[in-house]
């Protein structure tokens, strides 16, 4: 028996796969989730030297289209920081590191933005 997916979860992805598309960040697996959150209506988690993440919307909340779709952004937003949080937190990172990943960001941006 096939499983009902939820509307508004079926436009979390189609949101999240947009943004994914518009930043470029198609090299990426995504696996998503429809289960209860603490405290949080969406999150991701990346694990970047595999190139997936997982990101999660919130079952156990009321959600309204617009706080879904901007839910979606958010964490593709995540995604697209993703590297450079992974390197900041790196405790051997080198200096060129951090510059290559924060010029990716701009790189990206620059595209984006008019």
């Amino acid at each position: 028996m096939a499983k009902h997916i939820q509307p508004e979860f079926k436009t979390f992805q189609k949101e999240f796969k947009k943004y994914q598309n518009i930043l470029g960040l198609n090299g990426y697996r995504i696996y998503f989730f429809h289960e209860p959150l603490e405290n949080s209506f969406a999150d991701i988690t990346v694990d970047n030297p595999r190139m997936c993440a997982s990101v999660r919307l919130a079952s156990n909340c009321d959600h309204k289209e617009r706080h879904v779709k901007h839910s979606a952004k958010h964490e593709a937003l995540h995604l697209l920081i993703s590297r450079l949080q992974d390197k900041a937190f790196s405790r051997y990172v080198r200096e060129e590191e951090i510059m290559e990943a924060d010029e990716e960001i701009v790189m990206k941006l620059e595209e984006l933005i008019p």
